[in-house]
């Protein structure tokens, strides 16, 4: 039970490190994050979860608000009693991670930020009618339909994120001037979703930071180049940065 909802998680590996903490995108779920769980597992603890709404997780009926979203994610890493992680952060977790970077860093080992925005110019304008996109939405239609066991249909979860995903974040780049954890803001070269030169000003705006770029891969990089995507997150970890 997390702030009036149930959230589904998973804890993998069993390791005296600082634990890693991975947030999935919007419309999607923890396993998203297999291929990186197999191998981080290994070394670290790894833990994952399904966002309010989302995969095996309820919904309290509140609207979808990043720091809404954040505040569970930290009641969630209170449950186990983890004071500290590396958190990792896809899209709309990119999103939400920004938001526990401002609300707790004490909480943060370090931020690794993907394909995340605070803006509504920073989207490409034809992203609604792109192809790859089209094609995530309908596998996560799949997904949603053998997880989520309480009632509300996926048009619902995507209705209520499209109206999330199209209101202008609040604070925006100013905001984020006043996250002080090391950062690394991870942009793929091919994104269908989100513009370098937005990449760019956030990496600009939170000092300490880095940026990344993945060449070859797009909004979905850790499902596209997963072995690579894996790399760079230990990569950050070792405190150690280069492209993709």
């Amino acid at each position: 039970p997390v702030n009036k909802i149930d959230m589904y998680y998973a804890v993998y590996g069993d390791n005296s490190k600082t634990p890693l903490l991975l947030i999935h995108g919007g419309l999607g779920h923890a396993y998203l994050w297999a291929a990186q769980v197999s191998s981080l597992s290994d070394d670290f603890r790894v833990i994952v979860a399904d966002t309010k709404g989302h995969g095996r997780s309820t919904h309290d009926g509140q609207p979808f608000i990043y720091e809404l979203l954040a505040d569970d994610y930290l009641a969630l890493l209170d449950h186990p009693q983890i004071d500290k992680v590396h958190l990792v952060g896809w899209s709309d977790g990119a999103n939400i991670s920004y938001q526990i970077a401002l609300k707790s860093p004490e909480r943060l080992a370090s931020h690794f930020a993907f394909a995340g925005n605070v803006t509504l110019d920073a989207i490409h304008p034809t992203v609604q009618d792109n192809e790859v996109f089209g094609a995530y939405v309908g596998m996560m239609a799949t997904d949603y339909q053998n997880m989520s066991s309480y009632g509300i249909p996926f048009e619902s979860l995507l209705a209520d994120l499209s109206i999330l995903w199209s209101t202008e974040k609040p604070g925006g780049f100013q905001a984020l001037q006043g996250v002080d954890v090391r950062t690394f803001v991870v942009h793929a070269a091919q994104d269908e979703a989100i513009k370098f030169e937005h990449a760019l000003e956030i990496r600009l705006a939170i000092q300490p930071s880095g940026l990344i770029v993945i060449g070859g891969a797009s909004h979905f990089a850790p499902l596209q180049v997963p072995d690579r995507f894996t790399e760079l997150i230990r990569l950050t970890l070792a405190g150690r940065t280069g492209k993709g």
